[in-house]
């Protein structure tokens, strides 16, 4: 009796399942169509976009190879290119190393590109400090001390990612303009600081050398 009775409700849900494909079959079929489309579009969006990739670093290389050729008037040429159409993370690589490039020929309108990165407030901070310091590292032999420390104290904060370098470069501005309170202070921060990286250390007990030195008399 009891075979009987499941054999009767498979029967059942055979003829129910026949009567929902009859009556919902196309619309069973449409999604499978859908998904294979939408797998199939997101495949060649995938590879579409590992070409364009492929292209825009391929012009990346070839600026870098150009600038480490000397030809830095390719190198800008290519990299303004690369500002002006690559996706974002290329562009903002581009603008960076266009900034450095320009810097090469002329260190004030090198940091004046690195300015612009350093204010635009659509990039991450770190990005953004890290574009002030380099414009700071530029102008150590441009600015007086003072305009200098301005720019670039804010960043050498005990949280400041970029605090090493940006103590550094404030304590080389204040050594050459023979503020050697300043710069020793500078560089005590960089050997205090128990993060500061060996090499850096190494080169601060140099420096401060020097500062321990004091200014040097010349006669006439």
């Amino acid at each position: 009796m009891a075979d009987i009775f499941r054999e009767i409700d498979e029967e059942v849900r055979r003829d129910k399942a026949a009567e929902l494909w009859k009556k919902y079959g196309w619309l069973f079929t449409g999604l499978a169509v859908l998904a294979v489309l939408a797998v199939a579009g997101w495949q060649f969006w995938l590879y579409r976009e590992q070409q364009a990739s492929q292209v825009v670093g391929g012009r990346l290389e070839a600026a870098l190879k150009a600038s480490r050729d000397g030809n830095g008037s390719e190198a800008e040429t290519i990299l303004g290119g690369l500002v002006a159409s690559a996706p974002t993370g290329y562009r903002q690589i581009a603008r960076f190393r266009l900034a450095a490039e320009t810097a090469k020929r002329d260190a004030t309108v090198g940091a004046t590109a690195f300015d612009l990165i350093a204010a635009d407030g659509a990039l991450p901070q770190l990005y953004r400090d890290l574009a002030r310091l380099r414009a700071g590292m530029l102008r150590v032999d441009l600015v007086p001390y003072a305009e200098l420390r301005q720019g670039l104290e804010p960043l050498a904060t005990a949280q400041g990612v970029w605090r090493h370098s940006a103590r550094e470069f404030l304590g080389i501005a204040a050594l050459k303009a023979n503020l050697f309170e300043d710069a020793g202070r500078w560089f005590d921060a960089i050997v205090t600081d128990p993060q500061s990286p060996a090499v850096l250390r190494q080169r601060t007990e140099l420096y401060l050398a020097l500062v321990r030195g004091g200014p040097v008399e010349t006669k006439n």
